[in-house]
């Protein structure tokens, strides 16, 4: 381990002593050198700390780390996820070749991830033609799905994303937070009679989701009296999960219930049912080609060579700055309004992926790991933390995201949005000395206020316009990232056991708020605050 790292630590000592200014005016054709491109994108990723020799030795770090097998591991269904036994397939779900046969356990798994989808793709259309209606005949104009973490924070981008292609008649809500004041304010907004439900749970047991649930079902049944409750249920709400008992007993109707897989982990689950909402609002030919656009740059992950492997350069320059230059954090930037909740989605998938302190033999780890991930759309951020980014202490490597054609153009409001993300790739490499400072005619007492480092690293990501196939590629270009990460780092990316304790904690901390008397055991500060949280409620 210690020697694999050792040929990336002497080649980024080198490198590290040239600015990225100095390295364009070394290599003319640096920007063509240090571009690629895969599944309608292109990644120039020239306005980065590294040379030539840097790069070699960061493909070697990911040859020497097993990399190439690890990727068919996971494609071929091996169980990579080793503390839970299972196997990590969600390139699966969007597998567009029509022969294709995935094995998990002896089962090829495809023919029925082809027979949910379809499933979905018939539910969906119902949905938009009218067919499918609730219990007093009117048809459905608004969505609402309830679900957590995966399977909402997934759902909630892509519908966002993708809102050129929604089928406009139809309004699209997500609840989430077991805060009452999410949901209040979502039913505040819907008609009962004209509300579809989607439950997104695999076990049908989250806390948030079925508390949420259940407290949807209650208004919905007490705003269409005089009927069976179970029939306006069966209209009105559908599930996502695999617990057809506790789906039954909600009084879901199981045929109307959308299944998916204990290898499909939530971070990853938005092609498989958990986006039957998306299929909703863009219909099935529209989410035929978001899955496709995944595919292909599943393919391509699968098949290019490291150094031309977009996925790869981007998870080697990641592991460049957390692990040789001490980033602890990286800024996602998207210069479009559509893909605003992507860095939020970036959150959990790299977070909770990457977020480990033990290696794959349950050691302490010895190199950081998963980086912090956070981002605004947009040239909002320009006005917001850009300041830090430009002149901070701290190093903090970007990625920004744009797209050349807009949905909505209006005058020359896109030309400046695109300007902005150009000029700041540029600002933030090449910055702006002293000298000219003096040569603008900036007084001597402002220069260092005005001087610009540069030699502050972004990506710049590119594609023509956003579409269904391209947002599919560039989730998987990121999912394929954080796994090639994590491979580096020897660390297990598909599991989450640091979620669970609280979780644990929190069902003794509800029964203490709520019992007629506390049965304690806490520590004292939280038994203080369980304590004024009694009296403030009067208990």
């Amino acid at each position: 381990m210690a020697d694999k790292w050792a040929n990336l630590d002497d080649a980024m000592t080198a490198s590290r002593k040239k600015t990225i200014a100095e390295l364009f005016a070394e290599d003319p054709d640096r920007a063509k050198r240090f571009s690629v491109e895969a599944a309608g994108w292109f990644l120039d990723y020239s306005k980065n700390r590294v040379d030539r020799a840097a790069m070699k030795s960061l493909v070697k770090l990911a040859e020497e780390s097993g990399l190439k097998d690890e990727i068919e591991r996971m494609f071929t269904g091996e169980k990579i996820n080793r503390t839970e036994n299972r196997a990590v397939l969600h390139t699966a779900l969007r597998n567009c070749d029509p022969a294709a046969k995935v094995f998990v356990d002896g089962k090829d798994v495809m023919p029925d991830v082809r027979a949910t989808l379809a499933r979905m793709g018939d539910f969906a259309d119902r949905v938009r033609t009218g067919k499918w209606r609730g219990y007093t005949g009117k048809r459905i104009r608004y969505v609402v799905n309830i679900g957590i973490g995966g399977s909402d924070l997934g759902p909630v981008m892509a519908n966002l994303a993708l809102t050129p292609y929604a089928k406009r008649s139809l309004r699209f809500f997500f609840v989430s937070n077991v805060d009452s004041t999410h949901l209040a304010e979502t039913l505040r907004a819907v008609k009962p009679a004209e509300t579809l439900f989607i439950v997104a749970s695999k076990t049908f047991t989250t806390q948030e989701t079925m508390s949420n649930a259940r407290a949807a079902r209650e208004w919905l049944v007490g705003r269409l009296p005089g009927v069976n409750p179970n029939d306006v249920v069966s209209r009105h709400f559908v599930a996502v999960s695999t617990n057809a008992d506790e789906v039954s007993k909600f009084g879901i109707d199981t045929a109307n219930m959308f299944g998916f897989w204990d290898w499909v982990g939530g971070r990853y689950s938005l092609p498989s049912a958990i986006g039957l909402s998306l299929m909703i609002a863009i219909g099935r030919a529209n989410y035929a080609k978001f899955l496709k656009g995944y595919w292909k740059m599943d393919c391509h992950f699968r098949t290019a060579k490291f150094e031309k492997n977009m996925p790869v350069i981007m998870a080697l320059l990641g592991i460049l700055y957390s692990d040789g230059y001490g980033a602890e954090t990286y800024c996602c930037l998207p210069y479009d309004q559509y893909l605003a909740r992507f860095p939020a989605y970036l959150q959990q998938m790299d977070m909770e992926s990457n977020g480990k302190g033990v290696d794959r033999d349950g050691k302490p780890v010895s190199r950081a790991t998963g980086p912090i991930a956070w981002g605004e759309p947009g040239t909002n951020g320009q006005h917001s933390f850009y300041q830090l980014i430009h002149q901070g202490t701290h190093l903090i490597p970007c990625d920004f995201i744009g797209c050349c054609k807009t949905h909505n153009p209006i005058g020359d409001l896109h030309d400046k949005l695109m300007a902005n993300l150009f000029a700041q790739t540029e600002a933030l490499a090449f910055g702006k000395t002293a000298e000219q400072c003096r040569a603008e005619g900036v007084p001597e007492e402002l220069v260092p206020f005005k001087t610009f480092t540069g030699n502050r690293p972004t990506n710049t990501l590119l594609c023509k316009e956003l579409v269904p196939e391209t947002l599919g590629a560039l989730i998987a270009l990121y999912e394929h990232k954080v796994f090639t990460q994590g491979v580096i780092l020897n660390i297990y990316s598909f599991d989450q056991w640091g979620v669970q304790l609280g979780k644990v904690l929190a069902k003794g901390v509800l029964a203490d708020l709520t019992a007629e008397k506390p049965a304690g055991g806490h520590d004292g500060s939280t038994a203080q605050l369980i304590a004024r949280y009694r009296a403030a409620v009067g208990r």
